[in-house]
This record gives structure tokens, sequence and C-alpha cells, in this order.
């Protein structure tokens, strides 16, 4: 038996939905002060979440994205947090589980919801086709950022844009967009017009007379064709229709009116307003299911309504994880009132800001630099996270049970986990788990599995054709993201690789897991996540999961040993590389390096995406190019490293490499961390390999040497074909999705008197 040593089991899942600002300072705030006993999760559809305050600026160019966007996915592991990538559609109130668009429900205790609001489109027709809509930020930026690269192109040109709606979104997107398009006429002569569309007769509603009357002078004055009292009918591809029978040509038209919410949000059954947002106490309990919290945008108190505007989000993110934090504990909710007046700051897109208050109102360019003051105060918090010590571990308080009476009493963790047999998941945990992934019907289980999950046998039996060879292979790793779903998916394409890479087709997985101490409850989904994320994977190769081990832990760990079916005259190995071939790699390297930066708070979210994304691309279909273009020789590029695995294939091979250093391709953010030093726990040991480098006194000087050394998890495969095949296969595998497939040397003689590798 071993001691805890302090590992408190995880009682209660605390899920948190969307990115908003109030769970962006909610997860700053847990970070710095953990709730023990509770598995955080934040459920998003994004990993950089937008500060509303600045992105008139960004839109205007005087802010990048990264000054902006708040980092998700970097906030989400300094607060110890799980993170799933996906959008929510729904609510099982019955089971109290998320639904999501692409991933298995979220089981949840209490839940929290933060995902801002979107335009109302009010049934207007062609809007959803053709029009624009301000939010979700991240579509709008991506259509905003190709309007601008097509002004830039086609400067002769002449372009108009319609933005319908009079409030300060409309109004501040209008003078942004235009200070941002001038700045590209400037350069390339390009001439754009722009119309504001309002129904009503003066701009800007709920603020005061001079700030109308003053704005719309501004707007006159900058050219901006401002539309009063028009209602918009029809949105077609070129035009904005009115009722009156206004007709405006507008190459693209953006939709910027009153807010509205998600169906799904009424639909699960939550008390909702006329509108559909989510009726709050002053709490931020919902008024139907105390168990859920809501704030932002999403959130109406019944008791203190107030406009959708991101400066109550901001102010509701301190009382939001107080209440969390006492509804877990038990305790008492504290009421939360919100001001009943904010100031408003409306930028003209010019380094000058409106300021609008009660009756008051004043244009000024110390405006704009007291708000980028205060915006920029505002995000460095997110930007800066403090370093913390070890979370505290002292003991909890028992909960409330009149106040968590829907919870199931937590199971004080024992001060031993025992070994051995001892130490594996119960057989109830496992047998509800397969359960649930056979009733979700993955597949069927093929004829040569002859005794697989279906049966409680002691083992599989597998029958293995007499004109095929059985290839066996094993890998087996800590988690390395904060999903089990996602991880269980790239463990899967991992494991598979060794198949692929030697031609082999999948046949058959068993499954190796560690799964963290937790109560019974929580285990199973832990694993029913993960499962499902490797069944995932499984399902696409039809290879199915025949059994497998499962045991407690401090920490996730899966892998799979791998059965593969190959005729032996198919068989592809390290050896039989041939001078005159080209060397081809199918994926771009430094996932070690990423991820190692990420466990330190130093890397992007965008650059863990986009390294998810390429370990969540299979080899398979790489390997049948590679067949169908005279393959000789072929590996996975993993642990080891670039140059431990090309240093495998040519001593099996006798021969000797040069490869072009500018070839080889890198994710995003790998030059920039390795220039902070930033390199994987294994790159000690695998820079042993530089010795077999001829020219490595020159190379180690570069900037992304140790990239040729870096561990890549699910990496891309490492082949070599005939010269006069090499550049159509390139061609090939980058159409099929491995864009960063790249010829990245040739196959020389050896010599055997030098290193067999060199760089040009």
């Amino acid at each position: 038996m071993t001691k805890d040593k302090g590992q408190r089991t995880k009682d209660k899942d605390l899920v948190l939905i969307g990115g908003g600002h109030s769970h962006a300072i909610a997860l700053r705030m847990l970070g710095m002060n953990p709730l023990p006993g509770v598995r955080l999760t934040l459920l998003t559809n994004v990993s950089h979440t937008p500060y509303s305050g600045m992105l008139p600026g960004h839109v205007a160019g005087f802010y990048t994205f990264d000054e902006c966007h708040i980092d998700l996915r970097r906030l989400a592991h300094f607060a110890g947090a799980q993170l799933y990538i996906d959008k929510a559609v729904g609510l099982d109130l019955n089971s109290n589980k998320v639904i999501c668009a692409n991933r298995p429900p979220v089981a949840f205790d209490i839940v929290s919801i933060d995902i801002g609001s979107t335009p109302a489109k009010e049934s207007v027709p062609g809007v959803a086709k053709y029009a624009i809509p301000a939010k979700p930020v991240p579509q709008f930026l991506t259509r905003w950022n190709r309007i601008i690269e097509t002004i830039a192109q086609h400067p002769q040109q002449s372009l108009s844009l319609g933005i319908v709606g009079g409030g300060a979104g409309g109004v501040e997107l209008a003078m942004t967009m235009q200070r941002r398009i001038n700045d590209v006429e400037t350069r390339h002569g390009t001439s754009v017009k722009i119309h504001l569309f309002h129904r009503g007769n003066q701009l800007l509603p709920g603020h005061n007379s001079w700030t109308r009357r003053y704005v719309q002078k501004l707007l006159r004055k900058r050219e901006i064709q401002v539309h009063l009292g028009e209602t918009v009918s029809q949105i077609l591809p070129d035009k904005i229709c009115c009722e009156s029978g206004f007709v405006v040509d507008c190459d693209y038209s953006f939709w910027v009116t009153q807010a509205s919410a998600p169906s799904w949000i009424a639909e699960s059954g939550l008390h909702t307003t006329s509108k559909g947002f989510i009726s709050v106490g002053d709490t931020l309990q919902s008024l139907s299911h105390p168990y859920m919290l809501a704030a932002g945008d999403i959130a109406t108190m019944v008791n203190h309504p107030r406009p959708k505007a991101g400066v109550f989000a901001v102010r509701q993110g301190k009382p939001l994880v107080e209440n969390l934090r006492r509804f877990v504990q038990g305790k008492a909710l504290h009421p939360y009132q919100p001001q009943r007046r904010f100031l408003s700051l409306i930028g003209t897109g010019d380094g000058s800001a409106i300021a609008s208050w009660g009756s008051f109102g004043w244009h000024s360019r110390l405006l704009w630099r007291w708000k980028d003051h205060i915006d920029r105060k505002f995000m460095r918090q997110f930007r800066d996270l403090p370093e913390m010590e070890a979370a505290n571990n002292s003991a909890e308080k028992t909960p409330n049970p009149t106040q968590l009476a829907f919870l199931k009493k937590p199971n004080n963790p024992p001060p031993m986990y025992c070994a051995g047999c001892g130490s594996k998941v119960g057989s109830t945990t496992l047998e509800r788990v397969l359960k649930r992934l056979q009733d979700e019907c993955f597949f069927s289980t093929p004829e040569d599995i002859i005794l697989g999950l279906e049966t409680p046998d002691d083992a599989a039996v597998l029958k293995v054709p007499a004109d095929k060879l059985l290839v066996q292979t094993i890998d087996y790793f800590r988690t390395l993201i904060n999903d089990p779903f996602i991880f269980g998916q790239i463990s899967t394409h991992h494991c598979l690789s060794d198949l692929f890479a030697m031609g082999a087709t999948p046949q058959s997985v068993l499954a190796m897991v560690t799964v963290p101490y937790a109560t019974a409850e929580k285990q199973e989904e832990t694993l029913y996540q993960l499962l499902s994320g490797a069944m995932k994977v499984l399902s696409q190769v039809q290879a199915p999961l025949v059994g497998g081990h499962t045991t407690e832990g401090t920490e996730l760990t899966f892998g799979l040993s791998c059965n593969g079916l190959v005729y032996p005259q198919q068989i592809l190995k390290k050896s039989g590389m041939k001078p005159g071939d080209r060397v081809i790699l199918t994926k771009a390297l430094g996932t070690g390096i990423l991820f190692a930066a990420h466990q330190r708070l130093q890397a992007k979210g965008r650059w863990i995406d986009q390294a998810v994304e390429s370990m969540l691309l299979s080899n398979q279909e790489a390997v049948q190019v590679f067949r169908d273009h005279g393959v000789t020789a072929c590996t996975d590029v993993t642990g080891f490293g670039l140059v431990g695995h090309l240093v495998e294939m040519v001593q099996a091979s006798g021969v000797a490499v040069e490869l072009e250093w500018d070839k080889i391709p890198l994710l995003e953010g790998v030059t920039e961390l390795v220039q902070q030093g930033i390199v994987s726990s294994l790159y000690p040991q695998n820079v042993q390999a530089a010795r077999f480098i001829r020219n490595q006194e020159e190379m180690c000087d570069r900037v992304n040497y140790p990239v040729l050394f870096d561990p890549q998890t699910s990496g891309g495969l490492l082949a070599t074909i005939p010269a006069d095949q090499a550049v159509k296969c390139e061609q090939v595998l980058q159409e099929l999705g491995y864009k960063q497939s790249r010829i990245i040397g040739q196959v020389m003689p050896a010599s055997s008197d030098v290193p067999p590798l060199r760089f040009s």
C-alpha cells in the first residue's frame, strides 16, 4: 500500500460552460485559490476569447490578436482545469450532463454558464445566409480579415459595406472599420463606402442627447452614410433592402443588432426570460435549478436587469467565484447587486473616444488613452499569471445537506492506496463504462475476433489468416493534455502509427489505463471520456478493442497494445533506402517543445491548438500514398526525434542522407520557444544522436537545432521515395490533408569514414 501524499480525490464536477469575461476571472481566481475536492472543467468552443473592450481597437488595427484575446488554454492550465474545446448545444437536466456538438456528454454536479450572446436576427430573410454577424467574434474576425486582404489585393475595386444596427456596437464598428480601411486606402488607393442602418430616428438608444447628436454629426463629417428610420427587411448577396423600399448596394453586410440567446438554453428546461436569457436571482443562481449559475450576457438578473454590456460581465466575475465556492462548501450564497449606471467609452477609430455617463458626454484623445490604460491593465492579469504555491490541502468542511441535497455525499479518500491487484479500477465501474461504449455501437466486431469484449473470458482470442503475418506493437504514456477524450484520440493515433509505418492493417487492440484517484463515479466519467476518444479512432480503422487493464494512480496514463496484419511481400521496413531516393516527412516537428512550454505556461493556446490538430491526423492514408509512389523505406517520427529515427533508417540501409535545413517543417511557435531555451525533458538523451551529423559543429549554432532531437507525440511518417515519384507524392499528400508534407532531403551513398547525416 502507498500513502496518499496529500492527493485529494475529486468528489464533485464543476463545469464552466463558455469562456466569457466572468469565467476568465473565475479561472484566474480558482487558480490562485483552488476548490479542494472539485474537478474543474472549462467547456468552450474557442481557446482564445476576445475581450470586448479592445475588440473595436483590434478591428481598427490598434491591437494585435494576442493583445485583445484571453488565452483560455493557458488560463485553464494555470487553474488546473480540464479544457474541452467544443460547443455546448444542450443540457440534460435529468442526468446532469452538458450535450456537446462533437464529443460525449460532459457530466456535472454544479455548472456555470457564461457563453455571451449573439445578434438577434429576427427572422429577416437572407441574414443567416448573407450577413456577417458581429458575434461569434472569431467568425466575424475571420471574415473581416479576408475583406481587408481583398481590399489590399484589389486596390482599384470599389466596395460598399453595410452595417445594420445603430447602437453603440454598430456605431463603433463603423468608425473603427473606416479607420482600418483608410489605412489600407492610403497604401492602395481603394474606394470604400460605409452605410449604417438603424430602425430608430436617433442613433445610440439609451445614451444622452448630446452623445447621440455628436456621434451623428461625427459620422456625417467622416462621410459614413447614416440611414435612420429604416427597418431592414431582407439581405441579398449584394444589397440591403428596407421595408420602405429603400435599397442600397452592399458588397458585405454586417449584423450588429440587439443581443439574443441560443435556442438550446430555453429548450433545456431552464427558466428563461421572454428573449431566452437565463433568469437568475441576486446570487446568480438559476431561478429553476439552484445548482446552475450564470453570468455575463447570457444571464438576466430578474431583480436588477441591466444592458448586455461587457462591464457587467467583468463585475460579475468575483461574486460568481465567491458563490460557486460557497455553494460547494454548503454555505449561504451572497447576494450581488450590479451598479445602476456605467460609463460608456466609445472609440472613434482615430485614437480618441467619446465618454457617455448619464447626461454627460465628452470627446477627447485623453479618454482613449485612459480607456487603453484600463483595458491593458485588465488583460495583464491574464498574461502575467502569478507563481502559485502548492494547492491548499487542508481538510474540507462537510457540505450542508440541505444546500447540496442533490449531490452524492463525498467519499473521503482513504489514507492508503493498495498496490498489486488492489490498485485495479472496480469491476462495476469498468462494466458500466464498457456498457455505455457498446450501446453507442461504434462498429461491429469483425469475424476474426473469436472472443472479445462481448464475452467474460480471461483473454481475447483472435484468428490470424494463413497468408498474413501478425505485427505487434505497444505504446503507453502520461497524458499531455487535460482532456481525456482528446488524449484518448491522440494516444490511439500514436499507438497505431507503428503498424501503419510497417504497412500493416490494424486488427485489434488491448488498452492499458491508469485513472487518477477519485470517487467511483468520477473515475467512470474519466474512463468513459478517454475510451470514447480511443474508440472514435479505432472505429475509423475498424480495429476493435478486445480487452485491457485498468488501474488507479496519481495521474491519467493510457496506451495500447496493437495487433496488425500484413502480407509478407508488403511489409515496410526501415531498411531499403537507396541512393537517389528522396526523403519525405509528412508532419511538422515541435510537439515536444510546445508541450514542455505549455507545462510552464509559456505556450500560446493557438500553438497548442495546431499541435493537437497535427497529432489528431492519422498516418493511415499517408502510407497508401507512399505505396502508390514506390516507397522504399518507412518509419514514424516519435520519441527519438527526427535525427534519432533517421539514424535508425540509414544504419539499417547502409546509406547516408543529405537534408535541406530550410525544408524541414516546424509547428507555429516552436522557433520562438527554442529561442527562450525551452526543450523537452528527453532532449538531453536524444541529442546524443548528434554524433551522426557530419557538419554538427556548423549546425549546433542554428536557432532551431534542438528541434532535430525533439520527441514527437503522434508524429508524422518519414519515408524514402524514388526521385521520379517524389514531387508527385508530396503533392498528393498535401491534397489529402498532410499540408506540412515536405521533401526534406535525399539518400546518398554511404562513406565509411564520416557520419551518415549532413545538412545543407
